[in-house]
């Protein structure tokens, strides 16, 4: 199972490497319009390879999915946690209900009192 996940990465390794030598030519990305980025006194354009600008979206994609995901899953984090505390006390309780001796007395006739 460790080499199929190895030549997995692999695969994928090489078709990456195979994406960015095929997108090598450098593109303009521009944050605002011409005419709206001369009111700004910094630079709004960056060129870059192609490959740069689309692994990046994947890589801004993928991080957006993952905190959407963690913010999502939040209540189902804070019951898991709530359950885990009460399932604990419950826990105590049982273990403090067992140690205490029944001082020679039936265990049936202990519990029911």
């Amino acid at each position: 199972m460790r080499y199929l996940r190895l030549a997995f990465l692999a695969v994928v390794g090489i078709l990456l490497l195979t994406v960015a030598l095929a997108n090598r030519h450098p593109v303009t990305l521009r944050l605002l319009p011409e005419e709206m980025a001369a009111f700004l006194p910094f630079g709004t354009s960056v060129t870059m390879p192609l490959f740069l600008v689309v692994l990046g979206g994947v890589l801004a994609g993928l991080v957006i999915g993952f905190v959407w995901e963690w913010f999502r899953e939040h209540k189902h984090r804070s019951e898991a946690a709530r359950e885990r505390r009460h399932a604990r006390e419950l826990e105590r309780e049982v273990k403090s209900l067992r140690d205490k001796k029944a001082d020679g007395k039936d265990d049936v006739l202990a519990l029911l009192e």
